[in-house]
């Protein structure tokens, strides 16, 4: 059953790409384009989508269990830290140079044209080759010494 749901919840997600015109680089472009023909309307398919996340996550943070999985996997870091940053700043660029994302990309994959199988495939590789560089940085990170605490501990006898 979560194979199902995860193949309706893709399914709905190109669905709405589609619909909203964010397959379309050129109508991406013209929304990034503050300065020149701004095109307003996936500003709205933003305020729209956010609607729907935020209501879903509301009604999922009341539930005690998820539909279609044995526990919940809410996100459990809150920092903001330089990987995420450059990762942003990265995946803004590439955003704003060639006006696709990953989600639109893999919808418009199914059209075979060169530049999204170009895009597609530098994608891949840029995944595979943060996780061969996350993987190796994390070995670092374990490597290293760390700091001990030196705090005292509460003792049994004051209890």
């Amino acid at each position: 059953m979560p194979v199902l749901a995860s193949f309706a919840c893709g399914l709905i997600f190109g669905a709405g790409l589609l619909i909203s015109g964010m397959t379309d680089p050129q109508k991406v472009l013209g929304f990034l384009d503050l300065f020149g023909a701004w095109d307003a309307t996936l500003a709205f398919v933003m305020a729209g989508a956010v609607a729907v996340a935020a209501t879903g996550f509301a009604i999922a943070r009341r539930r005690t269990a998820p539909a279609f999985s044995a526990r919940f996997l809410w996100p459990d870091r809150t920092d903001i830290d330089a990987p995420l940053v450059a990762g942003a700043v990265l995946f803004g660029i590439g955003w704003g140079l060639v006006g696709i994302c990953p989600g639109p990309a893999l919808v418009n994959i199914a059209g075979l044209s060169l530049p999204i199988v170009v895009f597609v495939l530098a994608m891949l590789a840029g995944m595979i080759g943060q996780n061969l560089f996350g993987r190796n940085l994390w070995r670092r990170r374990a490597a290293a010494p760390r700091a001990i605490e030196t705090s005292p501990l509460p003792s049994h006898a004051d209890g």
